[in-house]
């Protein structure tokens, strides 16, 4: 028996059991744990090229695409924003044009990517989010203020491309069409007018680094993040084909635009600032705004396209709640239903959140911040009842509710 199991072999390839550290039996042969590692490899980079069953060539914009059909699907799930939707649109659609089309002759199409500037809960991530949805691309969103310059304590910048590696399987060739949001561009502006100073490493360090990567170069990417697994293999990453939108409240840029708008209306032109409207100065913001904010000229040039969004209004704050497909009422009456409890609310309740959160000024977050102050002691309470199964939020519910936890707050503080 011993000398049988001595003669014991890799049925795969014929390492000797006492050269193995391991030998798996099967039915009519064994494998041993380096045949094993070997055939999981093969399994990976085979799965690679097939992420989620879709081929590598998959992630293409069709033909039959518009830029008005790319503003209309964002149309169900945003409210409002048609000069940040219709610039959006166009910019990704000749992005994956460009992608789709065999260049001939002497004309090459140069990439835009994108910077969108707009308060906080106006809808820049949610916009990049839905057109990713749309196109059915690799996406990830990262954030800049992680970032600091390589070699100090942070990440270093081709993190961002490790996300968009794993949401594509770590298919390198769907990954190199993808498209990559940078939220909160604005917390790496320059810290102050004079560079040589001090040494901005998650400032103006970032924004340089970022230059390259936006323009379109060849990035050693660490697949599982940097420094974590020095010992890992870089994935090289070619980053000219993909679409970078960037994303920024840039909070205090009004009164950068306000001066310069003031230092150009004077002498027999003094009219015209009457026609500036004052309630919404986002709306004249221009490249040079973001350069006296505090971002380098060459990462400006680098996102040729800029464009703004809107502030909320009441009337914006009501259809955020009520229309689009996943609208946050919507969202409220599906947990609900789960519990077989009909939800409603009434106009005037709804009038009544969006009014409050006009008042916070925290745009379309505030509204889920005021839903829930609401509904939580009916979320707690109701599933442990028996017999409800209809529940109706009116006014006086909500102001009842709206009041109690900012007397809380109040008494807290």
């Amino acid at each position: 028996m011993s000398k049988y199991k001595e003669s014991l072999k890799c049925s795969f390839c014929g390492k000797d059991k006492k050269d193995a550290l391991m030998l798996i039996a099967g039915i009519d042969g064994h494998i041993c744990e380096t045949c094993v590692e070997q055939a999981y490899e093969i399994i990976n980079e085979e799965l690679k090229t097939k992420p989620n069953g879709k081929t590598k060539n998959s992630f293409i914009l069709p033909s039959s695409i518009t830029p008005l059909d790319i503003k209309s699907f964002l149309d169900q799930y945003i409210i409002g924003q048609n000069d940040a939707k219709k610039y959006l649109a166009v910019a990704v659609y000749n992005h994956y044009k460009r992608l789709n089309s065999k260049m001939e002759g002497d004309v090459e199409i140069e990439k835009s990517n994108i910077i969108l500037v707009g308060e906080t809960g106006t809808g820049k991530t949610l916009l990049a989010k839905t057109i990713a949805r749309f196109l059915d691309v690799p996406f990830s969103i990262v954030d800049a203020t992680v970032f600091t310059e390589a070699g100090y304590v942070g990440e270093d910048v081709e993190s961002m491309l490790s996300r968009l590696l794993q949401a594509c399987d770590y298919n390198v060739e769907a990954a190199e069409r993808g498209i990559v949001y940078i939220d909160e561009i604005d917390k790496i502006a320059r810290k102050n007018d004079n560079p040589s100073i001090t040494r901005d490493v998650s400032g103006e360090g970032v924004q340089q680094a970022l230059l390259k990567m936006l323009e379109g170069t060849e990035v050693n990417v660490p697949p599982q993040g940097g420094r974590k697994h020095p010992e890992q293999k870089m994935v090289k990453i070619n980053t000219s084909n993909i679409l970078f939108i960037c994303g920024g409240a840039f909070s205090g840029i009004e009164k950068l635009i306000a001066k310069r708008l003031n230092t150009q209306v004077i002498g027999y032109n003094a009219e015209d600032k009457d026609v500036i409207d004052r309630e919404n100065y986002m709306q004249y913001v221009i490249h040079q705004d973001l350069k006296n904010f505090g971002l380098i000229p060459e990462l400006i040039g680098r996102l040729p396209v800029l464009t703004y969004l809107e502030p909320l209004d009441l009337e914006t704050l009501i259809a955020i709640l009520t229309k689009p497909k996943n609208a946050l009422i919507k969202q409220y009456e599906k947990l609900f239903e789960l519990e077989g409890i009909k939800l409603t609310f009434t106009q005037e309740a709804i009038e009544f959140v969006s009014q409050k959160a006009l008042e916070y000024k925290l745009g379309a977050r505030g509204l889920r911040s005021l839903c829930e102050a609401i509904l939580t002691d009916a979320m707690f309470e109701l599933p442990s009842l028996t017999g409800i199964t209809e529940f109706v939020v009116d006014l006086a519910y909500a102001e009842e509710k709206v009041k109690k936890t900012a007397k809380h707050k109040l008494m807290a503080a």
